[in-house]
């Protein structure tokens, strides 16, 4: 059979704060730029066996219209995630697998389960490798466990009901499924939504393909073997010059048009900025013994319905609402598309700490921190700092306003210069 040569598709297609909260918003902007980092990925890919596969030919659009119609409710496996993003290291950052498996006291302060919470667990798969091993038994039944050396962490979802547990400080959080508490119909809550979103291939691919459209370059560029399995390999390119983004490349199983693997590598080259993939999958229904589970003997069992209405009652409210955090903020606001797009958080004149702080303290230790991740930089905007990463970049002018984008320096700058 011919091999499949690039096809590119060439038509567009789409897809009033008290001190204390200022000061938090100054000083966690750098550990904002790597949830950013991370929330803008979310991924990485499986290995590639040897040789290429003979497959019929397929155009970009056909294979995009595959991939969309892919209905996979049954599977399992296990996903290799790779991510170098180039982060800086974070004071007091747990760091790498060890934050939820080696040190027990990872989410043990408090004794209120948060080393069980998913957040803070998903988090982790910005830096490093991880294993993850995941099983769907339709939008009912979910698992995912990220296996350390030393311990593991798992998600379950069966039903109306969600576990979270952490075998390095033995903790199990057992909540109910949101839509279980409303009487709707169940689905996945946040930290483990339906299909895994975020931690498997089929997700990322499905973000990559619904952010594209004529900022986008999108062709058939071979083929391969991936997790033993025949896949056509999709290639989606940003065609604007600002983006760090090099290029994007999803293997996509020839039979059933689900994604097995996801490669994001940044313009400035080198290794996989996140590499997402199967190494292992079956598309056989999953054994149902697979979705139960029991805390070990033992274990500190924390009730999460309980700790969600004690926050509701304290703060009013679960976590803000995007627009509800934009407003504290400042006002978010999304400048330019596609790849380029710039997303812009206007400061209100206190911008991070700087060389007058430097004294003793927490003011002092995080001008000295941001000193060392960060560089001055100035424009007709007045002058601020800014940090990169091999992917996502921000920049914080002295009033505090924040640019952050997975654009250059230079894209920064003007945005901020044509905002002043």
């Amino acid at each position: 059979m011919p091999r499949n040569e690039p096809t590119e598709v060439t038509d567009g297609w789409d897809g009033e704060r008290s001190p204390r909260r200022r000061k938090a918003v100054r000083y966690g902007v750098p550990v904002a730029v790597a949830g950013v980092a991370a929330a803008t990925i979310g991924l990485v890919p499986a290995f590639a066996g040897s040789g290429s596969p003979d497959l019929p030919k397929i155009s970009a659009q056909d294979l995009i219209a595959k991939v969309a119609k892919s209905d996979v409710q049954q599977l399992s496996g296990t996903v290799r995630v790779t991510t170098d993003l180039g982060l800086p290291s974070l004071p007091g950052a747990g760091g790498g697998a060890g934050g939820f498996g080696g040190a027990p006291g990872g989410g043990e302060k408090g004794g209120d389960g948060a080393s069980a919470a998913p957040q803070n667990k998903l988090m982790e798969l910005a830096s490093g490798a991880h294993t993850l091993r995941v099983a769907v038994d339709g939008p009912d039944k979910q698992r995912v466990s990220i296996v350390d050396k030393a311990a593991e962490y798992s998600l379950v979802h069966h039903g109306n009901e969600l576990w979270a547990y952490d075998s390095g400080s033995n903790t199990a959080v057992r909540s109910t499924a949101p839509d279980s508490r409303s009487g709707k119909q169940h689905r996945a809550p946040e930290g483990l939504p339906k299909d895994l979103k975020g931690a498997t291939p089929q997700d990322l691919a499905k973000q990559a393909l619904e952010a594209a459209g004529d900022t986008t370059s999108v062709t058939v560029d071979g083929t391969a073997k991936v997790a033993g399995r025949d896949a056509y390999q999709l290639l989606i390119k940003p065609k604007q010059a600002g983006s760090t983004v090099g290029s994007i490349r999803v293997a996509v199983d020839a039979e059933n048009g689900t994604p097995l693997k996801f490669t994001l590598t940044p313009k400035s080259g080198g290794a996989a900025a996140v590499d997402v993939g199967y190494t292992n999958v079956d598309f056989a229904k999953p054994a149902a013994s697979t979705f139960d589970f029991t805390p070990p003997k033992g274990a500190k069992v924390v009730d999460g319905d309980k700790e969600r209405a004690t926050a509701e009652r304290e703060h009013g409210k679960d976590a803000p609402s995007r627009k509800e955090l934009a407003k504290d903020m400042g006002g978010l606001n999304v400048i330019g598309k596609g790849w380029t797009s710039i997303a812009t958080i206007k400061g209100e004149g206190s911008g991070l700490p700087s060389g007058k702080d430097k004294g003793e303290g927490a003011g002092g230790d995080a001008a000295k921190f941001l000193d060392s991740i960060g560089d001055k930089v100035n424009g007709s905007f007045g002058s601020g700092r800014f940090f990169s990463t091999r992917l996502v970049n921000a920049l914080v002018t002295d009033n505090g306003t924040v640019y952050v984008g997975a654009v250059d320096k230079q894209s920064l700058i003007n945005a901020a210069n044509a905002a002043k």
